[in-house]
């Protein structure tokens, strides 16, 4: 072979050149993290997030301003207390932290005791068992027992769902709020802001809500479904742009919207008027003639057949409908019952928009109940338990209406025993809610949830590893890749957050825990975006949360600290204590007289100021010429104290 052939290729004749250059890869990576850190940020979403949302960042800038905060609102920088360890260096495992292994069992599904059936029911339940055993016997398949468990009470429903008895998701909902995320207003547009780009709209709350004009106008959907043509089904619309919005909805004009995020702070509720109704297999869109289907379903055979489907439906003109992932695998005739049901729910609401007043609601999301029969009875759903009779059977008549086949999962609680109890779900709650997570290699997460971001954690722990570091670190952060994925969903922790990951020295190491990583985030509900573990050690990511995290909804902040988890030290309020005496008493006029003083402090505080510092107290006595006296109030605060004249009973300072 000649040396000319080779000296072509030298010079570059053959090399080959990305598409958009060598940095496009990397732009796009950049572009895709800027975009996701906006939608977590501004908070899109709602239950049906299905329209793209391109302008995130431009709407959370109008929102801010009209609330009257920042116009960008940037999450503080973490303090650190301990070193970083070192390039190429691992972290010692944390020696004190107990070891939590379990052993694994075989799981057996909770009995529950049920009413006694006819003897057709009896035969037909039989004759079920013993298909599936058979079925079981020709073709083994690792069977997944997953239930849904609700526990329905006066004042709130909790729902969770377990995997082979793991709890792997959980809700929550108090029956005295109002479900405002998904709900329908007949508005009025009560101001249009051009600089904001924004319409305040009345929706019968205190607050307007806020309407940026990228709500307004009709968008493209999401990038998670996939549009699906329809033949002769599109009509020609007039295309809407933000220069027509004042001429279209002027001031005192009525407006349909639906609610997208609730009022948080001082900022008013957010809106939209591109309408959604979500239903058991479909999203109704009755303001969007576009159709499309979820790109969650990834089996090809099964979306060319989905799509068939929704060709064939009969959609009236100028609405469009989205495939949902639930109905995967399901006949025709369940489209065709649920696209029937919410055509007629949205007649029920286009009634109520003629005949109600603005600022009203004519259509309300519906509660944690009948969400969860519409978003968590699919075919791998053992079976629903519920422990309110009036619950169970407003449940049966919902999925009745549907699926009969289905009604029949659904079971009644009726033992003295709670449920959450008897499917052993409070215990699970108590470990999963705490700030340290343990592993079952005995690692350990720690969970720091602020207001700008949340940072988790992973060490070591006390680990029942081998002598390869290098190996037990890996199965360690694969374990808690897993957990962190669970937690995210169970807390329903979003925004912006950091995972500090045990250091690990190859690269390949890195990708498998990043990979396990997004595999585990594929069943979240959630829009979340990831990136790869940084030089620093680093993985970052963003999830959408679609309402407040479990924690804000179940806990309010320390009334004693106001969480900040701390209070001051005994030490640091003595120090506190003797730099305001010593300001009033270099103030005061040097005369015979005595100047006494009583300061009234919590005992630990005054157990100090007895024992360790009484001779500094003593100097300041002789040194200013006056008299102090100090009496303990175990009705204050550990950080507040009071200091009192004692000849006129004038209080000269006090700190709360």
């Amino acid at each position: 072979m000649s040396d000319n052939k080779f000296s072509h290729r030298r010079r570059g004749g053959m090399r080959f050149r990305p598409k958009g250059g060598l940095g496009f890869q990397q732009q796009k990576q950049d572009r895709d993290a800027t975009q996701a850190r906006a939608e977590v940020i501004g908070e899109q979403g709602g239950n049906e997030r299905v329209f793209e949302k391109r302008h995130t960042q431009e709407i959370e800038r109008a929102e801010n301003i009209a609330a009257g905060l920042p116009p960008e609102e940037a999450p503080a920088a973490a303090e650190t207390t301990a070193e970083s360890p070192g390039k190429g260096e691992f972290r010692e495992p944390h020696m004190e932290t107990p070891s939590q292994v379990q052993e694994e069992k075989e799981f057996q599904p909770v009995t529950i005791q049920q009413k006694p059936k006819g003897l057709l029911d009896s035969i037909k339940t039989a004759a079920t068992t013993l298909v599936k055993k058979v079925q079981r016997l020709i073709r083994p398949e690792k069977k997944v027992h997953k239930e849904v468990v609700i526990n329905a009470e006066t004042l709130e429903t909790r729902v969770a769902v377990t995997e082979d008895g793991r709890l792997e998701e959980f809700n929550i909902e108090r029956t005295t709020e109002e479900r405002l995320v998904g709900s329908i207003f007949k508005g009025r547009v009560r101001n249009l802001e051009d600089g904001l780009k924004a319409a305040f709209v009345d929706i019968g709350f205190e607050k307007n809500a806020f309407l940026h004009y990228w709500d307004i106008v009709p968008n493209q959907f999401d990038s998670g479904v996939e549009i699906v043509e329809r033949e002769g089904r599109r009509r020609d619309r007039p295309k809407i742009t933000q220069r027509d919005i004042p001429r279209l909805y002027p001031p005192g004009s009525e407006i349909i919207v639906q609610v997208t995020k609730g009022p948080i702070s001082t900022k008013g509720p957010r809106i939209t008027t591109n309408l959604v109704l979500p239903g058991r297999y479909l999203v109704l869109l009755p303001n969007s003639d576009q159709s499309g289907i979820s790109r969650k379903i990834e089996n090809q055979e099964e979306r060319k057949r989905l799509k068939k489907i929704l060709r064939e439906l009969d959609i009236p003109e100028g609405m469009g409908v989205i495939m949902r992932t639930a109905g995967e695998g399901q006949q025709v005739r369940y489209f065709v019952r649920d696209l029937a049901l919410l055509l007629e729910e949205w007649r029920g609401v286009s009634d109520r928009i003629k005949k109600q007043p603005p600022a009203t609601c004519v259509f309300q999301e519906p509660d944690l109940i009948e969400r969860t029969v519409r978003d968590f009875l699919t075919e791998d759903v053992e079976r629903i338990v519920v422990d309110n009779q009036k619950a169970h059977d407003r449940m049966v008549e919902m999925i009745s209406r549907i699926s009969k086949r289905s009604a029949g999962k659904i079971k009644f609680y009726g033992e003295a025993q709670p449920v959450f109890d008897r499917f052993n779900i409070s215990k699970q709650l108590e470990n999963t809610f705490s700030r340290q997570v343990h592993l079952k290699s005995g690692g350990y997460i720690v969970i720091d949830e602020t207001e700008a971001l949340v940072a988790i954690d992973v060490n070591t722990g006390r680990h029942k590893g081998t002598r390869d570091q290098e190996s037990t670190i890996l199965r360690v952060n694969i374990e808690a890749a897993e957990e962190i994925s669970r937690q995210l969903r169970l807390r329903n922790m979003g925004g912006l957050i950091v995972l500090d990951f045990i250091d690990m020295k190859h690269q390949r190491d890195r990708q498998q825990v990043y990979q396990r990583i997004k595999d585990g985030l594929r069943r979240d509900k959630a829009k979340t975006h990831i990136l790869p573990i940084s030089q620093l050690g680093l993985m970052e990511m963003t999830r959408q949360r679609h309402s407040e995290s479990v924690r804000s909804a179940v806990y309010d902040d320390c009334p004693y600290c106001k969480g900040r988890g701390k209070v001051k030290s005994a030490l640091t309020m003595s120090v506190e204590i003797q730099r305001k005496l010593q300001e009033i008493l270099k103030k005061r006029t040097r005369d015979e007289s005595d100047f006494q003083l009583r300061i009234v402090v919590h005992p630990t505080v005054l157990e100090r100021l007895r024992t360790e510092d009484e001779k500094h107290l003593i100097e300041m006595e002789k040194r200013y010429f006056g008299k102090l006296s100090f009496r303990a109030d175990t009705g204050m605060h550990a950080e507040q104290f009071k200091i009192v004249n004692v000849e006129n009973n004038e209080e000269l300072a006090s700190v709360s």
